[in-house]
């Protein structure tokens, strides 16, 4: 069991406080860069359009992630709304940023007059590899965590930043871990990433000329989206329609989408091409003189 409780400041100048989220967050979208760099370069995309498109996607992706983790929080937010757009920020919803994200890359791709599913499949492994390091400043803020577990490396969760579905007794010390242990979310995602990227990059060198432009992406979409849903149900105050996590759900449209496009383009691939008679007359043979 890992009874380590850190804390979200690393550390303060004055008034101004430098959250660990924040840094991991930082080191993500270096890591990312660096990623996305790589990859871009080995298809021959300009790499002079990467710096100011990842801040544009960044910004979009900050809106639409802290937009969803508000909304599933949305206890946490009801009774002081200025939480919402003040710091400390404690959290982002990854499916909120991956959408405006998207939106956000296609527009200034298309502004730009880039192959946006070119870009698509050199950004997807940097998003495995944001995810990887990003996650850990989930660990330094005590959430993303699952149901109570007797696992070897469960994490321990201090009273204050329970969630209304594994709360401490009323009185409870706030600094208090009740010696409960829970599952760690933040690291299955983070692990996920990782190998995530690492396929990703195997993939397109291994297949090199057999992939279609976007492929890459549409892979992403379905491995993010399976290990998502089964993650998801480690949790139990999950942001739900129709008592269905919001998460699972986006989860399972957003893989099933993407595998029958996969699976659609691939097959049009195959397909032989139609016979077309060119300079020859419809209808019955002529008879012979």
């Amino acid at each position: 069991m890992i009874d380590i409780t850190p804390q979200p400041i690393a550390f303060s100048f004055g008034p101004l406080e430098v959250h660990w989220y924040g840094i991991a967050y930082a080191v993500g979208l270096a890591v990312a860069y660096w990623v996305i760099a790589r990859e871009a370069r080995w298809r021959g995309l300009d790499l002079g359009l990467l710096g100011s498109g990842m801040v544009v996607v960044a910004v979009a992706a900050l809106i639409g992630g802290r937009l969803y983790h508000v909304i599933d929080q949305w206890q946490l937010y009801k009774d002081d709304l200025l939480r919402i757009v003040l710091p400390p920020y404690a959290g982002l919803g990854v499916y909120g940023g991956i959408v405006t994200g998207t939106i956000a890359a296609f527009l200034y791709a298309r502004r730009k007059r880039q192959p946006f599913l070119g870009w698509a499949d050199a950004v997807a492994p940097g998003l495995f590899a944001m995810q990887a390091v990003a996650r850990w400043g989930n660990f330094f803020n005590q959430e993303l965590y699952g149901a109570p577990t007797n696992l070897p490396w469960g994490i321990a969760i201090q009273c204050q930043y329970r969630t209304q579905g594994y709360p401490c007794p009323p009185g409870s010390d706030p600094l208090a871990t009740l010696g409960q242990h829970f599952q760690p979310m933040f690291l299955y995602e983070s692990l996920s990433g990782l190998l995530g990227a690492i396929f990703l990059i195997w993939l397109a060198r291994r297949l090199s000329g057999r992939l279609l432009a976007g492929d890459l992406l549409l892979v992403f979409f379905i491995w993010y989206g399976t290990v998502r849903f089964a993650v998801e149900s480690l949790k139990a105050d999950n942001w739900v329609l129709f008592g269905v996590p919001t998460a699972q759900i986006f989860s399972a449209v957003i893989v099933a989408g993407a595998a029958a496009v996969l699976a659609i383009r691939h097959l049009r691939r195959r397909e032989p091409p139609a016979t077309v008679s060119v300079g020859r007359p419809s209808g019955p043979e002529p008879e012979p003189a």
